[in-house]
């Protein structure tokens, strides 16, 4: 008997693994709850007659979808409890998430941030389509819709993300050059350094959970943000360093505390100039910083 040989269910499942976490974490923000709806979905899959599967990814998608908006409701009810903004899991990801342009941008903190302000339904639809562009008809029947239906959902939540989400886009060497100058002014204490690569109508949201002190709403304009964050290095104490990392394919910081992770701090960019700031300070949103994620829309 051949040790190697697999079953074509399982064959299917290992195949689309990272793509079925990458919508899971898409659609939730949070990977301890994606790696649960991975369990959740292989229980249904095994159970499946393949023989009336005419495509395994996309029964795959859809069985994963659909988990993941049972635990996207559940999650709703859980974020009204959070203490303060309530901001994706930042992820390590590998360099050729961040050369997938399209990916990187729908993966960063920016739009997932803003993908919460979508109803669950919104959310899943948008994600198959904007993210990884499901056929209206296979979103439909992932979501219990007609594809018509599916279609006006999509309509809708595209139209609500781009009012809040500026497009203009800003390349690779620009992004990291903004990076280095905030990184070199934050290290140094330069504030007028910091100020220079700030745009004024800036917004830092920070993400404590209540285990560690963060800004119980988001901070509006370059002077505030500047204030705060000066204010919270000095309460802090200690010698604070930093590095860069890729976070959900995206320029980021790791900022330590004397030498222990005290949270990561991700970008958005427009012109050249800082126009939000993500700072993951729960440590319960930090375990998968260290070690990379795969992730893919294909």
């Amino acid at each position: 008997m051949n040790d190697h040989v697999t079953d074509p269910a399982t064959e299917a499942f290992v195949a689309h693994r990272d793509l079925l976490f990458t919508v899971a974490y898409e659609m939730l923000g949070s990977a301890a709850d994606a790696e649960d709806v991975l369990q959740e979905s292989w229980l249904r899959w095994v159970a499946v007659d393949l023989a009336q599967v005419r495509d395994r990814r996309a029964y795959l998608v859809r069985i994963t979808t659909r988990q993941a908006l049972n635990r996207l409701r559940t999650l709703k009810r859980r974020k009204e409890a959070y203490v303060g903004p309530w901001l994706p899991e930042p992820l390590l990801t590998a360099p050729d998430v961040a050369e997938d342009v399209e990916l990187s941008e729908n993966l960063s903190l920016a739009l997932m941030f803003i993908l919460e302000t979508l109803s669950p339904t919104e959310r899943a639809v948008f994600v198959l389509r904007e993210v990884f562009d499901i056929g209206y008809d296979d979103i439909a029947a992932a979501i219990d819709k007609s594809p018509a239906a599916a279609r006006q959902i999509a309509h809708r939540a595209r139209q609500h993300v781009d009012a809040r989400r500026p497009r203009t886009p800003v390349s690779p060497e620009e992004a990291r050059a903004a990076l280095n100058s905030f990184q070199r002014a934050l290290v140094t204490g330069d504030l007028q350094g910091l100020l220079d690569v700030l745009a004024p109508d800036v917004v830092f949201v920070s993400d404590g959970g209540g285990l560690k002190p963060a800004a119980l709403r988001p901070v509006v304009g370059a002077d505030k943000v500047l204030r705060y964050m000066a204010g919270s290095v000095v309460k802090a104490g200690g010698t604070l360093t930093s590095e860069p990392t890729t976070v959900n394919g995206n320029p980021g910081l790791v900022l330590r505390l004397d030498g222990v992770i005290d949270g990561v701090l991700a970008f958005h960019l427009e012109n050249a100039r800082v126009t939000g700031l993500y700072y993951v300070r729960n440590p319960e949103k930090l375990t998968r910083v260290e070690s990379e994620t795969p992730l893919t829309s294909r």
